[in-house]
């Protein structure tokens, strides 16, 4: 029998949906004594050669604030196609490790590409989620944890941040099945959206043969017909089907005259973390074998993760105190950046270097006190 134990779901565990569902589970799990289960699945997912500082055979370490993480979420078509970062996460934990902050990193981001060697790549610039596809092209095949140290440099070239303590990739293509173990999840909807991509049913909407205004079968910025799936504002929690909590965080164009940017896409994906955490976290996934081995086998085929010699149980162990409502998740001012009328991606706004320069001192939470515009409203 189970003991009863307090459940206070890692932070560490809520930097990308895929770990707030299944790595969450594992502190649970840990605390309750199924570590000879957790065993038998953390090593397919386990890598330790995406951090730039570690190998594969790296020895474990004691995990000690301040700490780094680099969270990306990848959505390729097939294994021959070179991964686009779709989601970057960081989450940054102060030395005392009482709280953790989460912030994204535009996909559009103009940067500084740094050049690699292995992947022949050349330094040059452009948006940050290119990174990663690039990197991963070596010798005529793709490798995807080059391509991921290329992304991490740009991300460090960016922020100043010198290293990463752990690191995880997200396949988006394997991750539905973590969330239907799961059976959705309970979230507050902050604004009205319309799916560009499904149907009422959840169904695929089906694609214009030929774009309206530029009269081509190719170009369309919105290629999609028909009816569409929605999601009403709602002043308490409701409950999301997994396709429905998938696609509304997949969201990002304005619909219905709301005005919607990549911007509320990212909050949004910061506030599915939270709820996947809590879902994973509730007595009913930690309890149920069944429902956590089809959670672990899901995880095994969409998540990659590095901890720096260290495991998924030693993380979770180490950070088992963290409480899930502690989080807190910043936004970052920024706004498009063109070159004459040409639209080169996103740039950071006033303020992001001295966060930054913040996060490298471990003060973000006095300089989050002293600008609060930062902090997303949850």
């Amino acid at each position: 029998m189970a003991r009863t134990v307090k459940r206070r779901a890692p932070l560490w565990a809520k930097v990308t949906t895929a770990v707030g569902a299944s790595l969450a589970v594992l502190s649970g799990v840990a605390l309750v004594g199924g570590q000879t289960l957790i065993a038998s699945y953390t090593s397919d997912f386990t890598d330790n050669s995406l951090l730039e500082s570690t190998s594969a055979n790296a020895a474990s370490k004691d995990i000690k604030g301040p700490l780094t993480m680099l969270l990306v979420g990848i959505d390729p078509r097939n294994a021959k196609t070179p991964p686009l970062s779709d989601s970057i996460v960081v989450a940054h934990i102060p030395a005392d490790m009482s709280t953790a902050y989460l912030f994204s990193i535009p996909r559009d981001l103009y940067v500084d590409i740094p050049a690699d060697s292995k992947s022949g790549l050349r330094a040059h610039k452009g948006k940050i989620n290119s990174a990663m596809a690039l990197g991963s092209q070596v010798d005529g095949k793709i490798d995807v944890s080059n391509g991921f140290k290329v992304l991490s440099k740009a991300v460090r070239g960016v922020t100043g941040i010198k290293d990463f303590d752990a690191a995880a990739i997200i396949n988006f293509g394997g991750f539905k099945n973590i969330v239907e173990a799961l059976g959705g999840v309970s979230m507050v909807i902050d604004m009205d959206v319309k799916s560009e991509h499904l149907t009422p049913e959840g169904k695929q909407r089906p694609r214009l043969d030929r774009c309206p205004v530029k009269n081509t079968p190719k170009g369309c910025d919105h290629p999609y017909t028909g009816p569409q799936a929605s999601y009403k504002k709602s002043a308490k929690s409701i409950r999301l089907e997994p396709w429905q909590a998938l696609d509304y965080v997949r969201q990002r164009y304005a619909n219905a005259g709301v005005p919607m940017t990549d911007y509320d896409r990212q909050r949004h994906q910061q506030q599915f973390i939270k709820a996947m955490a809590k879902e994973a976290m509730s007595k009913d996934v930690i309890t149920d074998v069944s429902k956590l081995s089809k959670i672990l086998d899901a995880a095994g085929k969409s998540l990659t993760f590095a901890g720096g010699g260290n495991s998924p149980i030693e993380w979770a162990v180490a950070l088992k105190n963290l409480n899930v409502d502690d989080m807190t998740t910043i936004k970052l001012p920024g706004g498009g950046k063109f070159d004459g009328s040409s639209y080169l991606g996103e740039e950071f706004g006033a303020g992001t270097d001295d966060f930054f320069e913040a996060v490298a001192e471990d003060r973000v939470g006095p300089f989050l006190l002293d600008n609060p515009a930062m902090v997303n409203n949850e």
